[in-house]
């Protein structure tokens, strides 16, 4: 199983050539692109996924910020998957999600939570196929977004011109023309 700069896993692949790795560091870029000029508007609507990845390292910093002893939280608010990856248990929204729509942990929250939208495999995946694929449509790609969501609106209005910065890069490096 191959991982990506130390998180995102990609299933079914034994390694990742130089060639892929250097596609792969453009999605990468095109991605953390947009969440520099897009930062969150804490709409929590992200706090409703189902799947919120906590990192062993993340534990202890999270359960302190929630001032839950770490038995406890890791009791009360964590699951184990097959795979051995740890998960906030689903309860609906996140957890930690106030009322106010303002996170409860938010100076220390997992990094899939700092990532998100803009830098979790599903949008990594689909930027990375499009810049791979020249006759991808990075729109269509991005067809599972919620269209209710800000952050969709901030994806879809320049991840096409992101894309094909990167595709020119591609086509410079590869030779390609």
């Amino acid at each position: 199983m191959a991982v990506y700069r130390g998180k995102y896993v990609l299933r079914g692949l034994g390694r990742i050539s130089p060639e892929m790795e250097a596609d792969l560091d453009l999605a990468y870029g095109a991605c953390m692109e947009l969440k520099d000029a897009f930062p969150c508007e804490m709409c929590g609507k992200c706090c409703h996924q189902p799947n919120i990845v906590i990192l062993p390292e993340e534990v202890d910093r999270i359960s302190a910020a929630a001032g839950i002893p770490l038995h406890v939280f890791m009791k009360e608010n964590v699951i184990r998957t097959s795979d051995g990856r740890m998960l906030f248990k689903k309860t609906g929204p996140c957890v930690f999600l106030r009322e106010d729509m303002r996170c409860g942990v938010w100076n220390d929250r997992p990094e899939i939570c700092r990532d998100f939208p803009y830098g979790v495999s599903m949008l990594m995946s689909r930027v990375y196929l499009a810049i791979v694929d020249e006759s991808a449509d990075v729109i269509e790609l991005t067809g599972y977004m919620d269209s209710s969501w800000p952050c969709t609106g901030a994806i879809r209005s320049s991840i096409s011109e992101k894309v094909d910065r990167a595709r020119e890069v591609r086509r410079k490096r590869t030779g390609a023309v």
